[in-house]
């Protein structure tokens, strides 16, 4: 495996190894360029991979110490869990469903759209859906999305049919097993997709895509790339001039270690990216590196999510075959008249017995919840993904009382929900009780939010500096040779799943950052 030396100022450094850090990584290596890649987390291969839901949250989660705050629910239920990611290479493309959607064209113009909508901190992105078509289209191909480049779609389980037939019944027409980067056929060296249903604790049969098999073994491959895991960085450091020179991180041993860098390219999910960056304060940056604009932490987003289970008479085992392989996209565009703007899909999804008695409705019991429970082997579940508000109070801030064992102090996550999201969920609540009940539901079961798996903005994408963090290539506004490469950089959430999208973002950095290299200008 190559390596490189501590003191050499010439890579690029990556911090973070999921489907923004880990697909930048290996494009860049494979134009030639070195890079170091950061893991906070250890290195697991599939074989390693558990089938069993809490054995593998522990395994794979990120557990770190984080705090919460606001009104959302998962601050009085999971208070130090805000989000359900994961801390390992490959990061969150590990443990993702693998819906791979396109944003519509008005959600990269929502304040054009939308207009002013109260309580929200609504901006255009910089660029259009037309600028990203064909990076999406690299994208799709990269990942072997189903229903793209000729892909067959993956066939339907049980959960699927249920869904499938209540929303005909309902009158929506787009309803089909989705674009999942999971293979339908083999493709890329990989298998197709098993049907085991574990999608949530890493793909044992290597069928759906992820940084992990997908890309880094080639970037690696290369020579150009070394990834090293266990690699938790506490702080960016800079020159007089503002330049960045490297990364300081602890290494699996706890010893402070110092990467020298030439570009420095955060992608530490919408969490983790803003409080490097505000824990990185220095005489010369107070408020954190990139953060001329108060900008960093600022419009966290995690969608407008909630869960369906509705209890039929017959068995249905939805915890058979593709977690995700299912959508009703009917209610994904943008029609105020519904009492909101923006709009939301419904995917299939399941969680086992356990998760499900943890999250159906966190510290209930009694006859209500249990009756549910005994009940679970005729459940169908359906999850909600809608755009929600960007407002500057719902931020990552840092939490000076409470410190990691390196001593810095950890994120707090404060998250209150704009009335657009309330009513964007009620709504979707109704629909998806009538899509379970048209088709002889005998009992529907709204579920609260979890902790968070798409977790957005907090280093958004401006025009403008005083508007955001990073410009319309991920390059922090303040500093050239420090980029933004995950999802933190959103401008809006949009109502799809994000990885897709960050992706593509990823590719068109990484060609960005190679003509820049060229150039001489970073």
């Amino acid at each position: 495996m190559t390596k490189f030396d501590l003191n050499d100022d010439s890579v690029v450094v990556i911090i973070g190894s999921g489907a923004g850090g880990g697909t930048l990584g290996t494009e860049l290596a494979l134009k030639g360029i070195k890079v170091v890649m950061l893991e906070a987390g250890p290195r697991f291969e599939i074989e390693d991979f558990i089938n069993d839901e809490w054995e593998s949250f522990t395994q794979l989660s990120w557990s770190d110490m984080r705090t919460t705050s606001g009104s959302w629910r998962v601050h009085k239920d999971f208070p130090n869990l805000p989000a359900w990611i994961v801390k390992a290479v490959g990061g969150t493309s590990i443990h993702w469903a693998g819906a791979s959607l396109r944003f519509q064209d008005h959600e990269f113009k929502t304040r054009t759209h939308y207009g002013e909508v109260q309580g929200a901190n609504l901006l255009d992105w910089p660029i259009t859906l037309k600028d990203l078509e064909p990076y999406y289209d690299k994208a799709e191909s990269k990942m072997g999305v189903t229903r793209t480049n000729g892909i067959p779609g993956l066939p339907g389980n049980n959960n699927y049919k249920i869904l499938e037939a209540g929303a005909k019944a309902l009158g929506y027409k787009e309803v089909h097993t989705g674009r999942m980067a999971i293979n339908s056929q083999p493709r890329d060296g990989r298998g197709s997709c098993q049907q085991i249903g574990f999608c949530f604790q890493g793909c044992k049969s290597g069928a759906k895509w992820s940084t992990l098999y997908a890309e880094i073994p080639k970037g690696e491959e290369t020579g150009k790339l070394e990834v090293r895991p266990e690699s938790h960085v506490l702080r960016i450091e800079h020159d007089a001039n503002g330049k960045v020179t490297g990364v300081v991180y602890a290494d699996s041993q706890g010893n402070r270690q110092r990467q020298k860098a030439r570009i420095v390219c955060i992608a530490g999910n919408s969490i983790e990216s803003p409080r490097i960056l505000l824990n990185s304060a220095s005489n010369l940056f107070p408020d954190g590196l990139a953060n001329s604009s108060g900008q960093v932490g600022r419009n966290y987003m995690r969608h407008t999510t909630g869960a369906v289970f509705g209890i039929f008479d017959r068995p249905i085992h939805m915890y058979r075959g593709t977690t995700m392989a299912g959508i009703v996209r009917d209610e994904s565009g943008h029609k105020p008249e519904r009492g909101f703007v923006g709009g939301y899909e419904l995917e299939t999804i399941s969680v086992g017995l356990p998760f499900m008695a943890a999250f159906l409705n966190p510290g209930s019991w009694g006859r209500s919840i249990t009756s549910a429970l005994d009940s679970y082997q005729n459940m169908a579940g359906l999850w909600i993904v809608g755009e929600d508000m960007p407002q500057e109070t719902n931020r990552v801030t840092l939490d000076n009382a409470a410190k990691d064992k390196y001593g810095l102090p950890v994120a707090n996550v404060h998250y209150d929900d704009h009335a657009n999201d309330i009513a964007m969920r009620n709504h979707a609540y109704e629909r998806s009780t009538a899509l379970y009940e048209a088709v002889g539901a005998r009992r529907v079961f709204p579920q609260t939010p979890y902790p968070s798996t798409h977790n957005l903005g907090t280093n958004r994408m401006s025009e403008k500096p005083r508007d955001g963090v990073v410009n319309k290539y991920g390059q922090t506004h303040d500093i050239k040779n420090l980029f933004v490469s995950d999802g933190s950089q959103f401008t809006t959430g949009a109502g799809e799943n994000p990885t897709l999208t960050i992706v593509a973002l990823a590719i068109r950095q990484a060609d960005y950052i190679a003509a820049e290299m060229g150039k001489r200008t970073i």
